[in-house]
Order: C-alpha cells, then structure tokens, then sequence
C-alpha cells in the first residue's frame, strides 16, 4: 500500500496542490487526470520519491516493491533487451549477477559456497527461476518478437523501446505499478494487451493516460487534479465525468435559489426597513440575510478548444480514387497494390501493424512523395488539408504564431488570425508566443488552426490526438464527428476512431480489406474470424 499525509507541491508562488491525502490499495487502479500543466506527472514523482513535496510525506508498506515506467529511452542502449526488463527487479538482477560472477571464478572458496547457497535461496524465493521465461512473455504479449529478445537496445527502434522498457515495469509482478501515459506510441494490438494485463493485475495500479477508452477500460477509481486540489472518485473515467458535471450543475443550482432568497430578502428590507410595524421583520430578514453564503465555484483549469472544420464549398461526387499504389521504403514494400475509393460522407480510420504504411500512404496523397507504382486523383471540387504525426518542419522559423499564420496564407487582417488562435487557447500575449518555445500541445493546436484556416472538404490526419491532452482530445472528436468534411485518419485511440469512423481500410502486406462499419464491428469481425481459422 502506497499514500500521502498532507502533501503540498508549489514551485515558487504557484501551488499545484496542497494537503493532498490519498490512500491507494491493492486490487485496484487509479488513473490521475487533469489539464496539461496541472502537476499530473510531478504528482507520479512525488510518489516515486524522485521529487520531495513541499510538505507532507509519502508512505509505503515495508518491503513493498514499486514498478514504474521509465521515460529515457536511451538509458539501457548498452544492456540486451531481456536483461532491460529483467532490471525492473534489481533486486533480483543483482542476484543473477552476483551468482554468475561467483560461479565464474577459477579459485571458488568455501565462503563462495556459503554465499552461492543464500543467493540461490533468495533467487528462488523471487522466482527467479522463470526470470527469463516471464520476461519473453511480457516483451511477446507487447508485439515485440524473440528475435530481438537479446539484442541491444540501441538496435531496437523508438517504440520498440517504449514496449521493452513498460515489460521493464511490469516484471516481476511489483506491488505497486506506475504508469506515465503507458500507451503512447502502442500499436492497438499492444493497447489491447496491456488492458488486459492491468485488469487481471491483483497489486496497485497508478496511472496518467490521455486515452479515455483505455482509463475506462482499466480504471477503479479516478484522482482529479483541479481547483488546486486532488479528488478522488470511485469509478472508470465516464463516471468520474458525470459525477464531476452533476456537482458543479447542483452547485450553481443551490447558488442561483440562494441569490433568489438574497434578492427577495434585499427587497422587503429596503421596503420595510423604515416601516415601525415591518421593522422587527426587517431586522430578523437582515439576520437571515447575513447567514446566506454563495458556494465558492472556483475557476477550473481546465480549457478546451474549439475546433471547427467548415468546408469552403460542399465536395462533389468524385472526392478521391487510388488505383493499385504500391511503394517501397528503405527496402521495405509497405503498400502493395492499394486501391480503393472515397465517397461521399466517409470518415475513414486507416489501421493495421506497419505505421510506415500509413503515414506514407498520406505523403503520397499530399504530393510529399512519388509512389513506385499506381495513381490516384482528386475531384476537382475537392480542397484537401493535412495534419501531419511529426510537424517539427514547421516549426523552425523565427517568427510569433500570429506572424507565421498570417504570412502562410497571405492574411492582412491580424484579428482574423488572432480569433483562430483564440479558439486555440493563444489569446492575449499567448498568440504572440516564439514557435520555438511552443510545447508538443501548443504545437498539434497550431496545426489545427491552420487546418480550420484552409476550410478544406478533405482532411487527412495522421496521430492526430498526440501531445493532445484529455480536453482537447474531447474538442477535436466532436469537431470531427460534427463537420462535414470527408476524413482518413489514423490513431490508436479507441473511443477517438470509434465514435469519428464510419469506414476501416486495414493496410495489409497483400493490400487492403475494407469494411464500411463501427470500429467496434470491426474488431468484432476480426475476432471472429480469428476463431474460426483456429477451429480448422
């Protein structure tokens, strides 16, 4: 068991929260919410005691071991892939290293005998025997292949290592697991298997994740980070929402009865007050008046954008038609004879294993690169827009959000821009921030501003929902579900392409397969059909 007495965390003037007490039990999961900037991640740093609280403590159960997810990818670049996630118990690593070096030595003592005993008793205990078994089966379960098993880890690419380093977390069934947005870069398939792991986990779960699906998917409670403060909910994601909003509408409901009685109250006083026979009533409604307290409803931090795709002009019949494309990258053939059609009103999520495909699917359609083979063309109606996974390119000019808005698409009128940005939460003295200095966060929202600025009937998204935190992932769904521009996106957001797509074109080494339904159907029909090939 893991908690906190009375933690306060400021930096500064600022405080992000004060006398914070929060007990976490085994057997259940707690995802940690709130806006970007809200102390989220310091909160996990508080908790693994690599940040100190201004005051208040942390506690733990003695011997408990903690299992967290390391964020410098380059940290094990020298150590083989099954040894990294061994390390998530060093403990036991230690061991394995101090019996190798013993049973290596050309002159073994006595006392090296005695000492060969109490570790392997200990090695035992830790279960060491199967070290290495369960390790491959957690590097398998996340999609990455024996083959790399013992590897180094500077030959892996960057989301394999994201993959290696959260087995790394999970090993050795700590009992207590802490997870910093444990998902991004996960393909479906390794999101879909950490659900599961997490579920079926019978120790104590603390985890930061901007995917709504997956928190409720996992979650037993929610801790919420607002108004300087750390609340805890019981229940997934949804109801911590529901539960939050019906607080904050009975809030303002009591408040608005009370500024009635407060209203009503004013009134008889100022009418009766220099009455001599309404006077003792005046005075007893003064008495009531000054009892009456509004309930302090405190500014959230949250803040949500507004993001609103409105097409120039409706697109015609003909939208886009890609006949047999296929393309090879760095020896690799990631598109082979793709062909497919855009109708009217499609919202297509693109899915399968290869990301490379995908997203060179994309820059072959936005001109960006030359396919080996096929076609496609555009309806002449159609203006399309692009936001592309990796954006830094523009990004590297020396210029403010405003001044780089207005002079790619020849705006004279700064306020045009300026209320774009404001949609974008850049108001004030935030729209003439450097783009140098911008975060991942404010980065995606410039993109999306420059999207709405192109008013196109076509939108070609790639991740889009990364560096997005929880609000405005929620703004851009319900912009994308309300516009009526056609899409092809991609994300690993379930309950983002559940509630957007109403069409799946699977990328496959053979071409494609394409299912006009629900993601949800989708996946239903794939698991299907895995059981029917298995019954053969």
């Amino acid at each position: 068991m893991i908690g906190t007495n009375g933690v306060t965390v400021r930096f500064g003037k600022r405080v992000l929260y004060e006398d914070v007490n929060v007990k976490f039990t085994p057997g259940n999961c707690y995802g940690i919410i709130g806006a970007n900037g809200a102390g989220k991640s310091t909160f996990l740093k508080v908790l693994t005691g690599d940040l100190e609280p201004s005051e208040g403590e942390v506690y733990m159960t003695k011997n408990e071991r903690l299992g967290v997810l390391k964020q410098d990818h380059y940290l094990y670049d020298d150590v083989e892939v099954l040894d990294t996630v061994i390390r998530g118990n060093e403990r036991l690593y230690k061991i394995m290293k101090e019996k190798e070096a013993l049973y290596t030595k050309p002159d073994f003592s006595d006392e090296d005998g005695i000492k060969a005993g109490e570790l392997e008793a200990e090695f035992a205990e830790l279960n060491g025997w199967m070290a290495e078994t369960d390790a491959s089966q957690l590097l398998t379960g996340l999609g990455i292949d024996t083959q790399y098993h013992n590897v180094l880890m500077r030959e892996l690419t960057g989301p394999q290592k994201v993959k290696v380093l959260l087995a790394q977390a999970l090993f050795g069934n700590p009992d207590v697991l802490i997870l910093d947005e444990p998902t991004n870069h996960l393909d479906m398939a390794a999101i879909n298997w950490l659900e599961e792991f997490l579920i079926n986990f019978e120790n104590t779960v603390i985890v930061v994740s901007h995917d709504r699906y997956f928190l409720n998917k996992v979650c037993t409670h929610i801790l919420d980070i607002d108004y300087g403060k750390i609340n805890m909910y019981v229940g997934n994601y949804d109801f911590w929402y529901e539960s939050s909003q019906l607080a904050l509408k009975q809030m303002k409901e009591a408040n608005k009865k009370k500024e009635e009685k407060i209203k009503e109250l004013e009134e008889f006083i100022r009418r009766f007050s220099a009455n001599a026979s309404k006077s003792k009533q005046a005075t007893s409604r003064k008495k009531t008046l000054e009892k009456i307290e509004l309930d302090e409803i405190k500014p959230s931090t949250r803040r949500y954008p507004f993001i609103d795709f409105k097409p120039e002009r409706e697109a015609g019949k003909e939208i886009l038609t890609v006949e047999n494309l296929s393309k090879t990258v760095d020896g690799e053939k990631v598109l082979n004879n793709v062909s497919f059609k855009v109708l009217k009103g499609d919202k297509i999520a693109l899915v399968g294993k290869n990301g490379i495909a995908k997203t060179t699917l994309f820059k072959i359609l936005m001109g960006q690169l030359e396919p080996d083979e096929g076609t496609f063309s555009f309806g002449q109606t159609i203006t399309p827009s692009y936001v592309p996974q990796e954006n830094e390119e523009y990004f590297k000019q020396n210029k403010s959000i405003t001044q780089w808005l207005q002079d790619d698409y020849s705006i004279t009128d700064e306020t045009v821009v300026r209320s774009f940005l404001g949609r974008m939460l850049f108001s004030g003295d935030e729209a003439l921030k450097n783009l140098s200095v911008l975060s991942g966060g404010e980065k995606a929202r410039c993109m999306f501003a420059r999207a709405m600025l192109e008013a196109p009937n076509f939108i070609c998204l790639d991740e889009p929902t990364n560096h997005l935190d929880l609000e405005s992932i929620t703004a851009l769904n319900e912009g994308l579900i309300r516009t009526n521009a056609e899409l092809i996106f991609v994300s690993h957001d379930h309950q983002f392409v559940q509630t957007v797509a109403n069409r799946i074109i699977e990328i496959t080494d053979e071409g494609i397969i394409d299912k006009r339904c629900t993601y949800d159907e989708y996946l239903e029909q794939n698991e299907e059909l895995m059981k029917t090939e298995t019954s053969f």
